[in-house]
């Protein structure tokens, strides 16, 4: 009975698994990293929109973070000012794209 050959076997059958679980933890990873990123630079919109900068001026400062920003501001009933500010993160675990498509917006 050869045991190197069951080994074998068996490190083929989970290694693509154990990839699989790896790759997804990073980009696990870098989405609650571009999240965190994208909460603090909120703050920076919400500064920069309170001194007076114009919308022009507050896309060009997000934009100089990341390409991938997305800003909209919207005024509800005078009250309050919402800001969403979006940014694409590209997955590089292969086959998650096919699950989750192939960016997730944080």
């Amino acid at each position: 009975m050869n045991k190197k050959g069951q080994a074998l076997v068996e490190f083929v059958i989970i290694l693509p698994v154990v990839i699989l679980l790896f790759f997804a933890g990073i980009d696990i990873g870098r989405v609650i990293i571009r999240t965190n990123e994208l909460e603090s630079l909120t703050t920076d919109v919400v500064d920069l929109y309170k001194s007076g900068s114009t919308y022009e001026e507050i896309l060009s400062y997000i934009k100089e973070t990341n390409e991938n920003n997305t800003l909209k501001i919207t005024n509800k009933d005078n009250e309050y000012v919402e800001f969403n500010l979006e940014s694409k993160v590209d997955f590089i675990t292969p086959g998650l794209n096919r699950i989750l498509g192939s960016t997730f917006l944080a």
